[in-house]
């Protein structure tokens, strides 16, 4: 499949680094008809407390030994790992703080979160610019790591991009740390979670993974986006696809301005029970919009005065030229350009290649399609097309500045590249 030359690809390659761990409860449980008495977790407590003092400093040692250069407080993991271990038959209150630690420990994993994959990433702007030219910005990224068993989690980077220059990724350090689970409201399919990650020293140590039995299997391509409050305010939203082994449905992620503190909401409605949902950047005409594909084969524009509910919508985007014949979906939140609503998307076409392109939407009212790119932005090249799944480019999103787009793309679910391309030369290429 040919593309457009328009863009300029960065040397810069996010691959995945097994050696990236984070701490997440380990709590093995009985066979069905060989349960016998108190719990088995209360079982392997009692064994530990029989342990003598010296015994239960070694098996610290052992533990702590294990965390040493993986950047984490482990007295902190350890011991919130105690206190969160449920079926514990035992008097916590006459407990150690040895025997508690040493308890902890039996009681979590290390979980290789991005081993096999880092990709399908999106950006959006820091809210801390403090301290750069006027050429630089500082932004966060996510990006869907796959680990152990394929399941799916979002772990975060930072960096900078100077316009008309490269950009640079800052150092994500050795090991992520897991939110803390504040509170839970609803059960089930309906469940929502408050998180606080603020034993985290940066960003890209926070790693976001299952929480609800509906992500049981992943969190899945989330897509940033700097959402515009009526009262002016910023605040960082995304939506995700959470997949619980069998059913993939869409949820929306409220991120606190530090990205310390989180929330996930299920979403309601029949439209949200598809893949790939994406929120504009603010309300048009006075309502929440966004882009679906509840069909899989073309783009939707949906509306609703509720952020969390998405019933039917209009196709906008049907399937074109022949780089897109399969099916159609966004790359991401619209971005606000000044002739309109600038939409990545995503066309799937012979041999399954997954091709990037984009389209512009009228600014007023984005069911009007004005033009669209009659070749992909990006393409699978000879260069980029190798890894778990072949032949696929994909973001979840990008941002502008001085009209200039920059593109991160993760490349054959594998790794994460970047691209930047003029606004302008885009515009001039769509028909």
């Amino acid at each position: 499949m040919a593309g457009t030359d328009l863009m300029t690809h960065s040397q810069i390659i996010l691959r995945p680094d097994p050696s990236r761990t984070v701490v997440r409860p380990f709590e093995p449980g009985d066979p069905d008809g060989f349960a016998n008495g108190h719990s088995r977790v209360s079982r392997i407590a009692d064994r530990v407390l029989t342990l003598d003092e010296a015994h239960l400093r070694e098996e610290l040692g052992r533990i702590t030994d294990s965390f040493a250069n993986r950047g984490i407080d482990s007295e902190q993991v350890l011991l919130r790992r105690f206190e969160s271990v449920d079926d514990l038959a035992i008097d916590r209150a006459n407990i150690s703080h040895l025997q508690k630690l040493v308890i902890g420990g039996y009681f979590c994993e290390e979980y290789s979160f991005e081993a096999a994959a880092l990709f399908n990433p999106s950006v959006v702007l820091s809210h801390d610019q403090s301290g750069l030219p006027d050429d630089t910005i500082r932004f966060v990224m996510s990006l869907r790591g796959i680990g152990e068993g394929h399941v799916s989690s979002v772990t975060f980077r930072t960096g900078t991009w100077t316009i008309g220059g490269d950009v640079t990724i800052d150092d994500p350090g050795t090991g992520g740390i897991a939110p803390q689970v504040e509170r839970t409201e609803g059960e089930g399919e309906t469940q929502t979670v408050y998180m606080n990650c603020g034993g985290t020293r940066s960003v890209s140590e926070t790693v976001l993974f299952p929480t609800t039995p509906s992500q049981r299997q992943g969190i899945e391509d989330l897509r940033l986006v700097s959402f515009q409050e009526e009262d002016g305010s910023i605040s960082h939203l995304g939506t995700y696809t959470a997949f619980n082994g069998m059913v993939a449905r869409s949820e929306m992620l409220r991120v606190g301005p530090d990205f310390h503190s989180f929330e996930m909401h299920p979403m309601q409605g029949a439209a949200a029970g598809s893949k790939g949902m994406a929120l504009f950047p603010r309300k048009i005409n006075g309502r929440y919009a966004m882009l679906g594909r509840q069909d899989n084969e073309n783009v939707w524009y949906l509306t609703s005065d509720d952020l969390l509910r998405w019933e039917t919508g209009e196709k906008i985007i049907p399937p074109r030229f022949s780089w897109e014949f399969v099916q159609m979906g966004n790359c991401g939140s619209p971005i606000e350009i000044d002739e309109g609503w600038l939409v990545l998307t995503h066309g799937v076409g012979s041999v399954r290649n997954y091709c990037i392109g984009a389209s512009l939407l009228d600014k007023d009212d984005p069911t009007k399609l004005i033009k669209r790119m009659e070749l992909p932005l990006v393409h699978p090249s000879p260069k980029e097309r190798d890894g778990y799944v072949p032949n696929v480019v994909y973001s979840c999103g990008g941002l502008v500045r001085n009209r200039t787009l920059l593109l991160p793309y993760g490349v054959a679910d594998s790794f994460t590249t970047f691209a930047t391309a003029s606004i302008d030369d885009m515009l001039d290429a769509m028909v």
